[in-house]
């Protein structure tokens, strides 16, 4: 029997909400977390309709991209369409679930998909999310130090990049007088005693730092093991907004174009003026990702593909990277295929569909 928050936990260990932008409004939006989940239904936008296609399938969780409520509700009502999504979903005890920016954000992300369908290769994050990452430092009797790197990395600890169980590791000597009232590992009470330890490192990302330090505490053999917390200054470069990558060879601006329109079923793709014929370095962020035209500029991309931008970000740019438009929705429908996948690998023989509605709200001759 699988519970509403063990969906979105899956969901979750994939994709943090802690990963999601200042503004943002991602996790749980209606529901009971404690219900039994019957089902999860993976969408884009939490539409009547989609609702309606939840119920109709006999599932009682949606996760959805964009969140229902951005902003808080002074009513309940029938007069705006996010009022009734509320009071639809609260009637059938459906769920609601959003992950955003937080999707946008992660490690094989959102992002990372498009990347992955275009054929790029050697993709890394456009604009790396600084701030992320802490640093703990403990000190681990010699015979015991495996045994506590394990559940640090267990619980997320030491992964970079690629990379996963990384530590450092030093010896030395700690010393230590357990008081009266003390029940030491080691040692006796009132007296001085010197231990052969290692000085373990381990970095993590922030919004792990709680799991992490259960860990430590259940693993470390002190009744009182020293460690501390350290905010790092690095970028974590698996993490933050965009993705650039290079195309295995460089192929004509037009047939590149072309490819593009076809992969995102787009009728509305509009690029800026360039003189530009081949292009050979991407980047690209679904949505409004326009703000992101610099960057991609200073690491050397040919092209930039996003959801939406504004008139004049067409000419700021001057075509060096050449802006391209799909429509919002066009470049994050994916998201709906990214949220089943996670999920589906998590939980087994549960029911997850993807939406098969079209609940683009704009509408094109």
């Amino acid at each position: 029997m699988i519970r509403v928050h063990e969906v979105w936990e899956a969901l979750e260990a994939k994709i943090p909400s802690a990963l999601q932008e200042s503004y943002d409004n991602c996790g749980l939006q209606v529901g009971d977390s404690s219900a039994v989940a019957t089902g999860v239904l993976c969408c884009v936008d939490v539409t009547e309709a989609v609702i309606q296609e939840a119920i109709e399938r006999g599932a009682n969780v949606i996760i959805a991209h964009h969140p229902l409520l951005f902003k808080g509700l002074k009513r309940i009502g029938t007069s705006s369409y996010i009022e009734r999504c509320v009071r639809l979903a609260l009637q059938h005890g459906i769920s609601i679930y959003a992950a955003h920016t937080s999707a946008d954000n992660a490690p094989e992300g959102l992002n990372y998909l498009l990347a992955r369908d275009l054929g790029l290769k050697q993709v890394r994050v456009l604009e790396p999310s600084p701030n992320l990452l802490v640093e703990l430092v403990t000190f681990v009797p010699r015979a015991h130090t495996e045994a506590v790197s394990a559940a640090l990395w267990e619980a997320g600890a030491g992964r970079l990049g690629a990379y996963d169980s990384c530590s450092y590791r030093s010896q030395g000597e700690g010393t230590f007088r357990a008081l009266d009232g003390a029940q030491p590992f080691v040692g006796q009470v009132g007296t001085l005693h010197r231990e052969q330890e290692d000085r373990l490192s381990v970095v993590l990302p922030a919004y792990l730092q709680s799991r992490v330090e259960e860990a430590l505490l259940r693993s470390h053999p002190y009744e009182t093991p020293a460690y501390s917390f350290v905010g790092l200054q690095n970028q974590d470069r698996t993490t933050g907004s965009g993705i650039i990558g290079d195309l295995p060879e460089p192929l004509p601006l037009r047939t590149f174009l072309s490819e593009v329109e076809s992969y995102f079923h787009t009728r509305q793709l509009r690029y800026s003026v360039t003189t530009k014929e081949c292009v050979s370095r991407v980047a690209l962020c679904g949505g409004a990702g326009a703000f992101l035209w610099r960057k991609a500029r200073a690491l050397g991309a040919d092209i930039f593909i996003t959801g939406e931008a504004k008139y004049n970000d067409y000419f700021d740019c001057e075509g060096a990277p050449v802006l391209v438009t799909v429509g919002h929705y066009e470049s994050e429908r994916i998201a709906s295929q990214l949220f089943a996948q996670v999920i589906s690998e998590k939980i087994a023989n549960f029911a997850v569909y993807q939406s098969e509605l079209d609940s683009n709200p704009i509408t094109v001759l």
